[in-house]
């Protein structure tokens, strides 16, 4: 998938390529009580999106997809966009000066209300087929919206403790 405008003259190398971001979300749980999410993701390379989910209730997701990103402010803020095996819509815009994500997240149905399902590992070939089975609930207009803010807690280069996705394996 491209980046926008062109990989070539754009300020991806220095603002995004393998830079790795722990971000939490001050979100709440199903009945209201406040609560951390956290989340790392890592912006491979110009094809890849790289994550892991560690709290709230997709914690214990690991994946990594295709992923279309686009400057909107050199230096300053960028937009990475991609869908999920589950069906799932995600957004976020990449605040750099002031260590901020935006999110916009349209959860599938079946990912939504099966989150304990969407958990696992995408090369784990039984957690793959499951979050694919899973997104076959519903239609495309059952969809639970979230918009959330994360402040990034950490900010480096590399994949920590994430594992570097081949550019031959298959995404959506």
């Amino acid at each position: 998938m491209p980046v926008h405008p062109s990989l070539e003259g754009s300020t991806f190398d220095v603002d995004l390529r393998d830079r790795h971001l722990i971000y939490d979300y001050a979100a709440q749980d199903e009945n209201g009580k406040p609560e951390t999410w956290r989340y790392e993701m890592w912006f491979e390379n110009e094809d890849r999106i790289n994550y892991a989910i560690h709290g709230g209730p997709m914690a214990g997701r690991i994946n990594f997809q295709a992923a279309d990103y686009q400057c909107i402010r050199p230096g300053e803020l960028w937009q990475c966009n991609w869908l999920e095996e589950t069906g799932t819509i995600c957004s976020l815009v990449y605040d750099i000066p002031r260590r901020k994500l935006t999110t916009l997240l349209g959860f599938s149905k079946g990912h939504w209300e099966k989150a304990a399902d969407a958990h696992g590992d995408k090369r784990n070939p039984e957690d793959f087929d499951r979050w694919r089975g899973i997104a076959k609930l519903g239609i495309q207009t059952d969809r639970h919206m979230l918009n959330e803010q994360a402040d990034i807690l950490e900010d480096f280069r590399g994949p920590g403790d994430l594992k570097p996705v081949d550019k031959s394996w298959p995404t959506l």
